[in-house]
């Protein structure tokens, strides 16, 4: 068995696929696990021993006002994954929509006014970033990918802060020593980036009238710290 899994909770397939390749070459790892949400419900012993698990973004939002019975599903498993990072039994790196799962389930609020659009963007490391083995290395600044509509509204009660910038002040932080949440997208290449955005061209992540300019700015950055700190994380945890 592979010791790294990939968890998906993206509907649309294709992108679900190119998602998991970008995870599987940003963590440097021949073979990562899948464990798909949308298809069945988690069974907590399907994680049991892998030295880490990364989980992929979603156009779900936690604070949509109407959700099916299938996202209020994949939500109470994520907070499932969650308890079982914060309770040291395996290290989770969430991503994207997740980190509104996790923030909420801390007792944090959710807000839609700090949103960034999809691009590159540089987010700095706090005090206590420049302290922690994922993150430490790759301060004080680094640039990473963005696209989301919601995000924390301040610091969950517990969490520590690491990484910041002025659009959107939550951008990463740990709970105890197992659980690293980012409101950011760690994983993708820009070409893998650029990919994704055919998915979502027209579900409100940028001006679909300026798409071939958008994608252009996204081919055209420098984007490489995101794949480093899940390859710090693996390496840690191994």
């Amino acid at each position: 068995m592979a010791s790294l899994l990939y968890v998906c909770v993206r509907p649309e397939v294709g992108a679900a696929d190119a998602e998991h390749a970008s995870f599987r070459r940003a963590l440097g790892a021949d073979v990562v696990d899948r464990l798909n949400l949308l298809d069945d419900p988690l069974d907590e012993k399907s994680l049991a021993g892998y030295r880490g698990v990364v989980v992929g973004g979603s156009p779900f939002n936690v604070s949509d006002t109407a959700k099916s019975p299938l996202q209020l599903r994949v939500e109470r498993d994520l907070e499932r994954i969650a308890r079982l990072a914060i309770d040291g039994e395996v290290p989770v790196f969430f991503t994207c929509f997740s980190i509104g799962v996790v923030t909420r389930m801390l007792g944090g609020s959710i807000t839609v006014d700090t949103p960034e659009s999809a691009s590159a963007t540089v987010i700095r490391t706090t005090p206590d970033g420049a302290a922690d083995p994922v993150f430490g290395p790759s301060g004080p600044a680094l640039t990473v990918f963005t696209a989301h509509k919601e995000s924390a509204a301040s610091l969950p009660e517990g969490a520590v802060l690491l990484a910041t910038n002025d659009v959107c002040p939550v951008q990463a932080y740990r709970v105890g020593t197992h659980l690293y949440a980012a409101q950011f997208h760690p994983e993708p290449t820009p070409r893998d980036f650029a990919d994704r955005m055919t998915f979502y061209r027209t579900t409100g992540y940028f001006d679909p009238e300026e798409f071939d300019l958008v994608q252009g700015q996204v081919l055209a950055a420098s984007v490489t710290e995101g794949a480093a700190l899940l390859r710090r994380f693996a390496e840690h945890f191994a």
